[in-house]
């Protein structure tokens, strides 16, 4: 039997920043591994200056280009199968909250709960919900990691459609709040780079909500070249990586999750609440 995970990401980058090891672990592992992205990424800020004049504000072709950086960027993960919801370019991205963007009438801020394109993405979802019958399903926990627009609307789309299509088992990528202080009180920040705070790592869940943690150590070069692949987004350092704000954060060692919907995960250690190494821990195989 084969198992099979469904990705569901705001932007092309997102995929590798939040769990490009997970992926690539378990597209080792021989998982039917699909990843569907809700948006081009069009108005995403660049970090070549060759390459600023693709921004939505200029030639606006960023989205196109971006298609291109997850292509690669899928290649490098071994992920065989990428989808965008309803198609590419059906949604656009919204910008960040506050920007005129958010108004443009594809922006996927729309598609949030309560927004006129809510019902039309859900439905989108679960017509590959149903098509690929995923195991489990992984995407961003209820504030989209850090407040994006985009991901807080992808976040209320994935479980929406999940819950309609009976999917087993709904997962959120997220950081243990003390690990990731941890990582980032540790972490030597290259000359040139500003420091982060722990708000600036985004998608802090306490411990005791963490149900999966995947070690990366046997694919850190597939994460590394996916996060290489997104060079519009991502500058890749040598034990970390800063996007456009130059905000430098370290890579950490292991990938988290917590359970959204579905069947609980069950801990290795009921007594010490040792997380799962595996997000299909517990379910049936049928």
């Amino acid at each position: 039997m084969t198992w099979r995970l469904l990705a569901v990401h705001a932007h092309p980058d997102d995929e590798s920043i939040t769990m490009g090891g997970s992926l690539a672990h378990y597209a080792r592992a021989g998982v039917e591994v699909t990843i569907l992205t809700c948006t081009l990424g069009e108005e995403g800020e660049v970090i070549p200056p060759a390459l600023a004049g693709l921004v939505a504000a200029e030639a606006d072709q960023l989205g196109g280009y971006r298609h291109g950086e997850l292509a690669a960027a899928c290649v490098a993960l071994g992920v065989r199968d990428h989808r965008y919801l309803g198609g590419i370019g059906a949604f656009r991205d919204s910008g960040m909250v506050g920007t005129p963007s958010a108004h443009h009438p594809r922006a996927f801020t729309h598609a949030a709960a309560g927004g006129v394109d809510h019902s039309r993405a859900v439905a989108a979802l679960a017509r590959v919900i149903e098509e690929i019958a995923p195991h489990v399903v992984l995407t961003y926990d209820s504030d989209g990691g850090y407040g994006h627009p985009d991901h807080v609307a992808a976040h209320q789309v994935t479980v929406a459609a999940a819950l309609s299509a009976g999917v087993p088992r709904v997962l959120a990528v997220v950081r243990p709040d003390e690990a990731a202080r941890a990582a980032l009180a540790a972490f030597v920040v290259p000359d040139g780079y500003l420091p982060g705070v722990p708000a600036d790592l985004g998608y802090l869940a306490p411990a005791e909500q963490i149900v999966v943690e995947i070690d990366l150590g046997h694919v850190e070069r597939e994460r590394r070249a996916a996060l290489a692949a997104h060079a519009t987004q991502v500058e890749l350092l040598t034990d970390g990586f800063a996007l456009s704000n130059r905000i430098a954060q370290p890579l950490m060692s292991r990938e988290y999750f917590k359970l959204l919907a579905g069947v609980p995960v069950p801990r290795v250690d009921s007594h010490t609440q040792v997380a799962a190494d595996d997000i299909f821990a517990g379910l049936s195989d049928d």
